[in-house]
């Protein structure tokens, strides 16, 4: 399991990160402050306050370098 930042701050780059994240078979959650949504839940990330930047969890132990690597245009 690894945890990064992530920065979802427009439409587009929502929907680019759930297509991203479908694609994988790892489960992926987003935790902001109390609530934690499936990364996967387009509807479940529109929820949170995407002004500032969310914690995503990965819950994978392989290929969690691959997965950074895809996932990279969303961290910071």
């Amino acid at each position: 399991m690894k945890t990064v930042k992530v920065s979802l701050n427009t439409v587009d780059k929502v929907k680019a990160f759930v297509n991203t994240v479908n694609t994988m078979d790892s489960d992926f959650d987003l935790i902001s402050g109390r609530y934690v949504i499936d990364a996967k839940s387009i509807m479940g990330i529109f929820s949170l306050d995407l002004s500032k930047p969310i914690d995503l969890t990965i819950h994978s132990e392989e290929n969690v370098d691959a997965i950074l690597e895809k996932l990279s245009p969303f961290i910071i």
